[in-house]
């Protein structure tokens, strides 16, 4: 229900929002599979308008009717059970990350509260740093959902070092991928890495479309670069739990490492980011080197405190 002080048809316009999340990111879906690919006659030939699957299609596929899946595609998200998010995940051949993201996406659709516009700041407990500072060996960051680095060991923001030539704080990755110039160089796959990067926030975006600093962030890019807003426009959402990220680094040169992510359950939207190197390789002798160079070298930001009081006045509110 929504507050007293709230304005006006407050809750519609949330569901409103959501409802043209779940048209556009069910739209692009079936745009990607074909009646062949699904084992359907592929009626109308060469006049056939529809790119990918007709609606009517997806919803035989799911064993639901034409009324009800026109429906749900428009946002209509009340009492959707599981069989038939099953049923519509089979049909578009959802993966796991699309599939949660439809999940968010439906439920808040049918959200009665109001927006949740500024989140509290996120601090990172001092454990969690002793944790990071302990892990000489590896770069290690804990970051959330928008990309934030909120904390990181010496390693780590050594390894990082052009990402915190940004004085905006805190630093944040998908910012530093599409606005800043030497981006491309520092990332040598640079393209999967704007995909990758999109795709989260577009994840974390299904999950609340009302984190200020998020939707602050994503107008922004939107702004600002050709290249997030085309990508942004696919609707694509991806897990992106582990893998190897290809670096070139302004003093070791290239970098080839494997990393893991892991959610820290106590703090919720953070993750622990670490990455490590092969023995004896060529990427262990640059992280050797990397790290002789930041115990050398002052200029590599220390960690913000992260248990100070927040600043007299500074508390966020809702708009």
């Amino acid at each position: 229900m929504a507050g007293s002080n709230d304005p006006p048809n407050t809750n519609r316009e949330i569901r409103g929002d959501f409802r043209a999340e779940i048209r556009e990111f069910l739209g692009t879906r079936r745009s990607r599979v074909t009646p062949e690919q699904a084992g359907l006659p592929a009626y109308g030939g060469t006049r056939r308008q529809v790119t990918g699957l007709r609606r009517e299609e997806v919803a035989l596929l799911a064993g639901i009717s034409s009324e009800y899946y026109i429906r749900l595609e428009r946002g209509n998200a009340t009492g959707v059970s599981e069989s038939v998010i099953d049923g519509i995940a089979r049909a578009l051949r959802l993966d796991e990350a699309e599939r949660i993201h439809l999940l968010d996406l439906l439920r808040g659709a049918g959200t009665t509260r109001p927006p949740r516009r500024r989140p509290a700041r996120q601090r990172i407990r001092p454990t969690v740093q002793r944790v990071l500072d302990s892990m000489v060996g590896a770069p290690a960051f804990i970051l959330n959902g928008r990309g934030d680095i909120l904390a990181a060991n010496l390693l780590g923001r050594a390894l990082f070092a052009p990402v915190y030539a940004d004085p905006a704080r805190p630093p944040n990755n998908a910012r530093f991928i599409f606005l800043d110039p030497h981006a491309t160089e520092f990332f040598r796959d640079w393209d999967q890495v704007a995909n990758d990067g999109v795709a989260m926030l577009r994840a974390s975006a299904g999950r609340d479309l009302y984190d200020r600093r998020l939707t602050d962030l994503i107008g922004e890019l939107s702004t600002r670069s050709e290249e997030f807003r085309h990508r942004w426009a696919a609707h694509n959402v991806r897990m992106h739990t582990t893998g190897v990220k290809l670096l070139h680094h302004p003093v070791v040169g290239h970098l080839d490492l494997p990393f893991e992510t892991f959610p820290l359950g106590a703090d919720p939207g953070q993750f622990l980011l670490t990455y490590t190197a092969e023995p004896a390789s060529p990427t262990q002798d640059a992280l050797n080197l990397l790290a002789g160079w930041a115990a050398n070298n002052h200029d590599i930001e220390p960690p913000a405190p992260s248990d100070e009081p927040e600043p007299a006045g500074s508390a966020e509110t809702a708009d």
